[in-house]
């Protein structure tokens, strides 16, 4: 028995070799242990500025993910952007921090600011982002893409996004919209980008975030919004962004969030394809409506749900200041 134990014991070591902890202090040394970072490593951010393109490609595991950690004063930005490139569907530099097909990793506690786009994760699952901050970026804050299922983003602060293009500067971003599939969706890009079970909790996201607080693409499903605070203070219609939340996807649990200052309404549901933006359910939400045509919650698209899918449930729990109240249409007691 004991013999064996060795055995499995030396084959686990095999499959996954010592796990390391690296400290950094420079841009090249973070570049160099990105790329050389393995499951179970933890690179620790010394406080400082990281300025460069910093790009994450080695999964860890369940078991050992990848930690990337430092404390707010690590700041990383990608000043090197081409606002002309023509990637698909758009210029794919400028990132803070991009993780591409680098699941299983933890991101903590650092900042990023002064790049193009926040944090991005194309192909990246099982993501946990706790305790980011986010800020001063020129499209969206953090973007889930590309099949980036089961991630988490909590206890994070979001906001000054969309400085250079207010349309898309979102705070949180899940999923891709349909128009993007042939980049980011599944089957050949027929169909959806499957970021799917993302949970977005307990984090500050605004002032300053241009168009949506959180923006919840069609063809994802399952998540969780709970516990977050949105001050819409500085969204700017544009894009259609005039909601601090936007839900066009399905089945997700939003919960106990606190919404102030929304350019018009504090959540809107939409159909924009194949009858998504259904079998949501929102309870203990609060609104402080500063427009006097908003709505808590605005369920545009409630009959439709009603008659090819589950509705959405509009929960009395839900409270409103302000505006039109709680919501456009009628509200589910008990819930």
């Amino acid at each position: 028995m004991i013999k064996l134990l060795t055995a499995l014991s030396l084959a686990g070591q095999l499959m996954h070799p010592a796990a390391t902890t690296i400290t950094v202090s420079t841009a090249a040394q973070l570049t160099s242990a990105l790329s050389a970072a393995k499951a179970g490593d933890t690179i620790v951010l010394a406080d400082g500025d990281y300025s460069g393109a910093f790009v994450a490609t080695k999964p860890g595991t369940a078991s050992a993910p990848i930690t990337l950690t430092g404390s707010a004063k690590a700041v990383l930005h990608d000043p090197l952007f081409n606002p002309g490139d023509t990637d698909c569907p758009s210029g794919q530099t400028g990132y803070g921090l991009w993780l591409q097909g680098a699941s299983y990793w933890n991101l903590k506690g650092f900042t990023v600011k002064d790049s193009k786009k926040g944090i991005v994760l194309d192909g990246a699952s099982h993501v946990t982002i706790d305790g980011v901050t986010v800020h001063d970026i020129g499209y969206e804050g953090v973007h889930f893409r590309k099949s980036s299922a089961y991630g988490v983003i909590k206890n994070s602060a979001v906001y000054n996004t969309g400085k250079e293009q207010p349309g898309y500067g979102e705070g949180i971003y899940l999923g891709s919209a349909n128009s993007n599939w042939e980049c980011y969706g599944t089957g050949g890009g027929t169909a959806p980008d499957a970021s799917n079970y993302v949970q977005v909790l307990d984090n500050k996201i605004g002032p300053g975030v241009a168009a949506e607080g959180i923006d919840i693409k069609e063809g994802t499903h399952d998540g969780i919004i709970s516990g977050n605070t949105l001050d819409g203070t500085g969204e700017r219609n544009q894009n259609s962004g005039d909601s601090t939340i936007d839900v066009k996807g399905d089945g997700y649990r939003i919960t106990g969030n606190k919404v102030t200052n929304p350019y018009l309404d504090g959540f809107q549901t939409h159909n924009v394809w194949a009858k998504t933006g259904c079998g949501n359910t929102f309870t203990g939400n609060n609104f402080t409506l500063t427009n006097s045509q908003g709505y808590g919650i605005n369920s545009t698209n409630q009959s439709s749900c009603i008659s090819q899918k589950s509705p959405n449930v509009i929960g009395a729990s839900n409270t409103a200041t302000g505006g039109k109240g709680v919501s456009k249409t009628p509200v589910t007691p008990g819930s």
